[in-house]
């Protein structure tokens, strides 16, 4: 028999307190209840450092909370060189953290890089390709990226079964 190696996938926003810890989140949630726990290793990082160690925000926890998904057990990184060679594929959540991988990635760099929505084929259902930024609004905004990531998740796990 073949073995199994796991795919290794980094989320990536901005602070990492709000949409890369709710994709990781619920990711691990979904895998789990799948019961592919041994077929992924997951993480996710900020392209800044304002908030290097801190729990996500408390929007993001709440609105995991109400959707069974715990997030209390993370918290906020910084994106480093090393992710590059480490992870398997880096999606991130807008264009312009894209652009900053893009950026920041070695030449010899093994990750594959791609913007979450249209790594999940999404962009054209949804009409937007970039999952938005809810720090600065309210709740609302926190259950809206929640269903964004819960469709885009889906997805993404159907295409490593």
């Amino acid at each position: 028999m073949k073995p199994v190696y796991p795919t290794s996938i980094l989320f990536v926003c901005l602070g990492n307190i709000c949409r890369s810890a709710l994709a990781e989140g619920v990711m691990r949630h979904k895998v789990q209840q799948a019961g592919l726990d041994n077929r992924f290793l997951l993480d996710s990082c900020g392209t800044g450092a304002w908030h290097v160690g801190h729990p996500p925000d408390h929007r993001s926890i709440e609105v995991g909370r109400v959707h069974g998904v715990d997030l209390s057990d993370l918290s906020a990184r910084k994106l480093c060189l090393d992710d590059f060679y480490a992870f398997d594929l880096i999606l991130a959540m807008d264009r312009s953290n894209l652009a900053d991988l893009r950026y920041l990635q070695p030449r010899d760099g093994t990750a594959d890089l791609a913007l979450y929505l249209d790594y999940c084929d999404l962009g054209p259902q949804l009409g937007f390709n970039e999952v938005p930024d809810p720090y600065y609004g309210g709740a609302d905004g926190f259950e809206d990226i929640f269903q964004i990531i819960d469709r885009a998740t889906d997805v993404l796990l159907q295409k490593y079964r």
